[in-house]
């Protein structure tokens, strides 16, 4: 018996290992885990001021028109302005916009002349992808990552101009959460914008860039600043060229120029806030500062990750199995805390790993618990009462399982109870008389009166010793005046004898009587035995002295002890018999034999 137990825990450990595992190692459920990861590991960071974003914005394109009827000559006013006092000059100036062809040739000549001259001049460039069919080990695939061509700036601003390609990575639900460092195009390294900036950034405070670890791809997760608007100071395109700004508070920043306005058409949902969208210039600037900070990531091992959750999974199953609900809830929320915890912390030290599958599966284990723990517990309650309606008035059992009160302590407890014992006098002999049938239609009537006599004072039948019956009163369950019950039920199976003796003597020519005892006191009850056979039960001296007065009692005879006569004796009519030696008793006992009960102060 103990042997199966182990085995079938061991089966569904083993089970929810595996579980665990393949559906974390299969990452089906991302699209759940970034709803809860993304607020978890994005934001915090303070705002930048060696960061700056120039906008293009609504006031800009209401004052100079439509952005691609731009002369080149006003974006070279702007780099004129911001790089003319060496002393005043950004570290870096970043155009998150296309220059791909000519437009004009003298303002085309002046803007690549001027970024020439500036030196620290980043121009965006774009990569044109195709989807590529190849025959791979007999099967047609598709290459939607090949590269058909890139589209660089105008002539003379390419060889004025470092650049970077500005492609944005979109995830499958639309929001950016990675970049990309650089990207092979046959023999040509090309770097991002936001790489070629933190690099030319990096170079003009004399320090070396740190290119972040990436992917074989070249791909990383970032962080972001803050929600759109919110990261780094944005000031409109039309107030820096018209004076209102100080080129000194440009000096030695990192300088994004691009679009900041709806109709530009150049804005993406963001994890860090997916209400809002977010221009692509300020993509970059933050995508610029993660590679500044260091606060890039890569996928952890997905299967070393999957094996810490199934470890996690089976370890929170066996702790909690034994648990009581209060206890496991504790662990739940410490252990959720730390599954919640440990990947912010990761995050920060550049491993991205999932939040939701550890969570899951100790919330799915945990609630699991709680529901078997409830249907089981509702089972056992069942089948205790289904027991005790056995043994107690089944309206008895109902009223207090209704309560919501129930309550048995299993393996005994200390109780005062008062115990009822009657016996049928010269069973044998008149036995021997009767056929085994008829000697069985006797007895169960017999027991049908003491039964119904017992439940109608709402007292629990112990147990059936042959021709002699036990119960006791105020046990399983708490309840009121029980040694007056305990002599009521007595007095109801001395009336109930009559009318059986005459219709045993009319049926078989034979009749019965009753000898009846009554004590009440300490005694053990609860479910005695071993582990294979266990019965709800009394025990202890006022047991054994009960059992006694009813061995005493002559035929008809009703006798109390002391005890009782005390708790009763203003509600009964009672003979002193007097102080009689008990057998396996050391000391005698002071016993009454009951009359009646007086009826008028019956409650």
């Amino acid at each position: 018996m103990n042997s199966r137990i182990p085995l079938k825990k061991a089966i569904v450990a083993a089970a929810i290992c595996v579980v665990a595992f393949l559906i974390s190692f299969s990452q089906i459920l991302d699209p759940v885990d970034r709803i809860f990861s993304d607020p978890l590991l994005q934001g915090g960071e303070k705002p930048d001021s060696r960061i700056k974003i120039i906008a293009i914005d609504e006031k800009t394109i209401q004052k100079y028109g439509n952005v691609s009827d731009w002369p080149r000559d006003r974006y070279a006013q702007l780099v004129s302005f911001l790089t003319a006092d060496p002393q005043k000059t950004p570290a870096v100036l970043v155009f998150d916009i296309m220059f791909i062809s000519d437009k004009d040739a003298d303002g085309d000549a002046l803007f690549a002349e001027e970024c020439k001259k500036a030196g620290n001049v980043i121009t965006a460039i774009n990569v044109v992808y195709k989807d590529d069919v190849n025959m791979v080990n007999g099967a047609l695939t598709v290459d939607k990552n090949h590269i058909s061509m890139i589209e660089y700036p105008y002539g003379g601003l390419k060889d004025a101009s470092n650049h970077g390609f500005a492609n944005t990575y979109i995830d499958r639900d639309g929001i950016i959460r990675y970049a990309r460092t650089v990207m092979n195009w046959g023999d040509e390294e090309i770097a991002s914008l936001s790489l070629a900036a933190y690099e030319t950034y990096m170079k003009s405070l004399g320090k070396k860039a740190s290119r972040p670890q990436t992917t074989p791809t070249g791909f990383f997760t970032f962080k972001y600043t803050g929600t759109p608007g919110k990261g780094f100071e944005v000031l409109s395109f039309c107030d820096v060229l018209d004076g209102k700004i100080d080129a000194a508070a440009f000096r030695d920043s990192a300088v994004f120029v691009g679009a900041y306005a709806p109709g530009l058409q150049d804005a993406y949902g963001v994890s860090i806030d997916k209400g809002t969208q977010m221009y692509g210039v300020e993509i970059h600037a933050n995508i610029f500062k993660a590679l500044l900070e260091g606060n890039t990531a890569i996928p952890g091992s997905r299967a070393l990750y999957a094996g810490i959750t199934a470890l996690i999974s089976l370890l929170f199953f066996l702790v909690i199995d034994k648990m009581k609900i209060l206890s496991a809830t504790v662990t739940l929320v410490s252990l959720g805390a730390v599954c919640t915890v440990v990947p912010k912390v990761l995050f920060e030290n550049g491993i991205e790993i999932k939040l939701i599958y550890p969570l899951l599966f100790i919330l799915l284990i945990y609630t699991a618990k709680l529901v078997l723990g409830y249907f089981w517990e509702t089972v056992k309650k069942k089948r205790i009462l289904n027991a005790f309606k056995k043994y107690v008035a089944p309206e008895v059992v109902d009223e207090i399982s209704g309560k919501g009160d129930f309550s048995v302590k299993l393996g005994g407890e200390k109780r005062h109870i008062a115990v009822l014992f009657v016996d049928i006098r010269g069973f044998t002999p008149m036995s021997e008389g009767l056929e085994p049938e008829e000697v069985v239609e006797i007895l169960n009537e017999y027991l049908d009166l003491t039964t119904k006599a017992i439940f109608k004072n709402r007292g629990t039948l112990d147990k059936f010793i042959g021709d002699a019956t036990m119960a006791v009163f105020n046990a399983p369950f708490d309840l009121d005046d029980y040694v007056f019950r305990a002599v009521s039920a007595a007095v109801d199976i001395a009336g109930g004898s009559e009318a059986l003796e005459k219709k045993l003597m009319e049926r078989f020519g034979k009749t019965v009587s009753f000898g009846i005892g009554v004590n009440c006191g300490d005694a053990i009850v609860g479910n005695i035995g071993c582990e294979h056979r266990m019965d709800y039960t009394a025990i202890g001296d006022t047991v054994n002295t009960a059992a006694r007065l009813e061995s005493n009692a002559k035929r008809g005879q009703i006798l109390i002890s002391k005890e009782v006569y005390d708790v009763v004796k203003d509600r009964v009519n009672a003979q002193e018999i007097g102080v009689i030696p008990l057998k396996g008793k050391s000391k005698d006992v002071f016993v009454y034999q009951l009359n009646e009960i007086k009826t008028a102060k019956e409650n």
